[in-house]
């Protein structure tokens, strides 16, 4: 596994164009030296049995779905009555977009 020390996360801030200070270098060493003991982690994990996935959510696609039936329509002042607010016989919402 490779070691992650200080100059390697100097030569990294090189590259990077970045500057850190030596409170951030120590948070960032710590961070990546727990990513890098997991990855070892990882590493020991038995695969060679596991099949291969090519799409996660493979088995989504074969659920079956209800049939779409249009029902009775609601009256529109019972809809409305849900609404916290109202215009014109419309719902009112906030504002998305603003003046510029």
């Amino acid at each position: 596994m490779p070691h992650f020390d200080r100059d390697t996360l100097r030569s990294l801030q090189q590259l990077c164009r970045i500057d850190c200070s030596a409170e951030e270098q120590d948070d960032i060493l710590q961070s990546l030296s727990r990513i890098l003991k997991y990855v070892e982690a990882l590493n020991t994990v038995e695969t060679c049995t596991a099949q291969p996935c090519d799409y996660v959510l493979n088995g989504m696609g074969k659920r079956e779905l209800r049939e779409d039936i249009v029902g009775e329509i609601m009256p529109r002042e019972q809809f409305l009555s849900n609404a916290p607010d109202q215009i014109a016989g419309m719902i009112r919402v906030p504002p998305v977009l603003k003046n510029l």
